[in-house]
């Protein structure tokens, strides 16, 4: 049976941060992802103490949370790549090793971030390596898996396709970098989605699911997700599917219900 992992970041977003946790467990669900909950790339230890409480409370597994990103709301998509971020992102990577370590958590979301047109693209490439290599080492320490993700709807974001991610990977001299399969971005950026689950479905790090168009539940779009997960599966993964798709229907989950 498919354990479904919920992205509590895109969805639930009505309610208070820690209080989707509890949202999550009352629908059915026992367990959820996160991307970065803070503005800050450190938040105060108050901070981390309460969201680690709410998510203990609620009974559920956190089985994913994203490194800071930058501001995704302003349109940032990760600091990987950023030379002059470097130093923060190292911070952050102890405050995540953390709340990994507190809760049982073990996959790690490193957005690469977007090119910078004044930055030397060569050099964004090698502060990405070295902070996803630190990244690694960091949670391999605890068990944990970075996640390098392929990522729509950003043209400055290097990253488009499974291809592109997994060069990356294939670079690093770490072996606890994985792909991130979020289905919805690799369709929607014209990845031949069934080619990459019959070469890689065994080594995917992580999946995620929305439909297209329009990044909503399965079954509103025209992709065919349930095949591609079975295709997964019969590959040879065996994690959660994540939950990333947005709603604005009073029960997201009602698909998963019929």
């Amino acid at each position: 049976m498919t354990r479904h992992t919920v992205n509590a970041s895109i969805l639930l977003t009505d309610l208070p941060v820690l209080e989707r946790p509890g949202a999550v467990r009352d629908a059915g669900l026992d367990a959820v992802e996160f991307w970065w909950p803070w503005s800050v790339a450190v938040p105060s230890g108050d901070e981390v103490d309460d969201f680690v409480d709410a998510v203990r409370a609620a009974g559920v597994q956190l089985t994913g949370l994203n490194f800071f990103a930058g501001d995704m709301p302003g349109g940032e998509r990760g600091i990987v790549s950023n030379p002059e971020r470097q130093d923060e992102f190292h911070a952050n990577v102890e405050v995540v090793v953390d709340i990994g370590e507190r809760l049982g958590c073990r996959h790690f979301n490193a957005l690469y971030g977007l090119h910078e047109p004044s930055r030397d693209a060569s050099a964004e490439a090698e502060t990405a390596r070295a902070n996803l290599t630190h990244a690694a080492k960091a949670v391999d320490a605890i068990g944990g898996t970075v996640l390098l993700e392929p990522v729509s709807g950003a043209d400055a974001y290097p990253l488009k396709t499974a291809a592109d991610a997994l060069a990356v990977i294939d670079s690093l001299d770490v072996e606890n970098v994985k792909l991130l399969a979020d289905f919805y971005h690799l369709a929607v950026n014209g990845d031949d989605v069934p080619q990459v689950i019959a070469d890689h479905a065994a080594d995917f790090g992580h999946i995620q699911i929305a439909d297209s168009p329009g990044r909503g539940a399965p079954g509103t779009g025209d992709l065919p997700l349930t095949e591609w997960i079975t295709a997964a599966q019969q590959g040879g993964y065996d994690g959660p599917i994540g939950l990333e798709y947005k709603s604005d229907q009073g029960d997201p989950f009602a698909w998963l219900r019929h």
